[in-house]
């Protein structure tokens, strides 16, 4: 089986708790050689038995050995570093929100087009057998007719003082952070693109950022959602589809690997309420998707147009949201 080689360009707290686990756990990967410019890479190369560490990103991308790179930079650096790489011939797996906008989205997505490299958003919650398990038990018609889905994803951040999340011009707030996975499953459980959205949001008064986000929805099929999103309340991750005959709620959706991987599928009708488990290592089944469709040379299962989607979904809750801003 050949393995995909990987470079992490940045030592965050995503990629050294979860991915880079990931990547050495993964069955078709292997961790080659990580980067930082804070100077923490060394420490990092040492605690997960990288061979190689960088101090700046250009080389890691200038290795010739490493077929793929993760990068889980802050938000306003996705795009110029999936562009570097890319020109380095690297697939790409992106940590969420891809872009800041839609537009962005579009001009990474081109460029990783034209240099033929593989591209990916890394909403790993996806990867979730649950997920796959929730579109059976709509198809079966248990629930009769979807009729509406609502979604939550929130926590409380403690140290906002100094968080990037709290950072407008490093594309802070809840809507990047935790919103766009709530627009995502809307989006792939109602299977349709929204063509109304009314959002609200509680603006931090020093920094501008949406601590909370409550937004409504039309899909262009004409159901409605909605969903609420924050980084000021308790934690929150769960997405709910109601239909003319019963309903689906699945209480772990976007971190089951908080729960050691298990996630839960909730089935309420008005003859059966019905538990479902499943486990999984959802990083892992994230990596190993991604390097095998670079061995394959085949199109991710979530694909970088999808990625554009969710962006304008995301763009349009801020449009929504400023149009309702009153200047004093």
């Amino acid at each position: 089986m050949r393995k995909i080689k990987w470079g992490v360009l940045g030592t965050a707290n995503i990629a050294q708790t979860q991915v880079i686990p990931a990547i050495i756990r993964a069955e078709n990967a292997e961790i080659t050689a990580i980067s930082s410019t804070s100077g923490k890479a060394k420490e990092a190369a040492a605690t997960f038995s990288i061979s190689t560490f960088y101090n700046s990103y250009e080389e890691l991308l200038q290795n010739k050995e490493i077929d793929a790179v993760y990068i889980p930079l802050p938000n306003h650096l996705h795009k110029k570093w999936v562009i570097e790489a890319a020109k380095q011939g690297k697939h790409i797996l992106c940590e969420k929100p891809a872009a800041l906008n839609a537009e962005e989205a579009k001009e990474m997505v081109d460029f990783c087009r034209e240099k033929e490299v593989t591209f990916m958003e890394a909403f790993m919650y996806q990867f979730h057998p649950q997920h796959q398990r929730v579109r059976e038990i709509i198809a079966s018609g248990e629930i009769g007719k979807v009729k509406f889905m609502s979604s939550s994803f929130s926590f409380f951040l403690e140290d906002k003082e100094t968080n990037i999340r709290m950072k407008k011009e490093m594309g802070g707030g809840s809507l990047y952070d935790v919103g766009c996975y709530c627009i995502h499953a809307i989006r792939t459980f109602l299977q349709s693109e929204p063509a109304e959205v009314e959002a609200y949001a509680e603006l931090d008064p020093k920094t501008g950022v949406d601590l909370t986000a409550n937004v409504y929805m039309k899909l262009q099929n004409g159901i409605p959602a909605m969903f609420s999103c924050s980084i000021d309340m308790a934690s929150r991750q769960e997405y709910e589809i109601v239909g003319t005959k019963g309903r689906i709620i699945v209480p772990r959706a976007f971190r089951p690997d908080l729960y050691g991987g298990l996630g839960q599928i909730i089935i309420q009708t008005e003859k059966v309420v019905r538990k479902e488990k499943w486990t999984a290592d959802l990083y892992k089944l994230e990596i190993e998707h991604f390097s095998q469709a670079i061995v394959d040379q085949t199109e991710t299962a979530y694909t970088p147009e999808k990625t554009i989607r969710n962006m304008e979904a995301v763009e349009s809750c801020y449009k929504s949201i400023k149009s309702k801003k009153i200047d004093n």
